[in-house]
């Protein structure tokens, strides 16, 4: 079978302990967590994790069943890349002493529908959501300016329309 990319969406207890419950049953299975993001949920006593992990569909049965196995493990689901809304957060600080930097770095940010969040005498910080290759892409254009510090979220995600887990 072909390896491919798996958004995993779970919805767990939030409390204390739960992550690395998720993220050791991942490591003695010896599976490799790509992106993991893991926030509040619409229901205040539940959080949401987006899980991105590679393997065949073997694999994806194997993680879904022993997630499902957890007692803080409320409900998994395989999301399919057609029907999900994905989106992820990165900054970049990117070294801009001179005005004609700062102006490009600024020019750049808008095209990619980031922000400007941060000024300091020698650097701008942008601040851009959205897909991860849009956001690759902007990085790309970054680095000739040299980047400073960069912090990407990973990927998050939901399913389209009114299927919820």
């Amino acid at each position: 079978m072909d390896e491919r990319t798996h958004i995993i969406s779970a919805l767990v207890e939030h409390k204390p302990g739960v992550l690395q419950r998720v993220a050791g049953l991942f490591t003695r299975r010896g599976f490799n967590i790509d992106t993991i993001t893991v926030g509040e949920s619409e229901k205040e006593e539940l959080a949401r994790m987006t899980i991105i992990a590679q393997g065949d569909d073997k694999v994806l049965e194997q993680i879904t069943k022993q997630l499902n196995k957890l007692v803080d493990v409320i409900k998994v689901r395989d999301l399919e890349m057609e029907t999900t809304v994905k989106r992820e957060l990165c900054l970049i600080k990117v070294h801009a002493p001179q005005e004609k930097v700062r102006s490009e770095v600024i020019q750049y940010a808008s095209i990619f529908r980031g922000r400007i969040i941060d000024v300091s005498p020698e650097t701008l910080t942008v601040e851009i959501t959205g897909d991860p290759e849009k956001i690759q892409a902007l990085i790309d254009l970054l680095k000739n300016f040299g980047i400073k510090e960069l912090a990407r979220t990973g990927p998050t995600a939901i399913s389209r329309g009114i299927k919820t887990i």
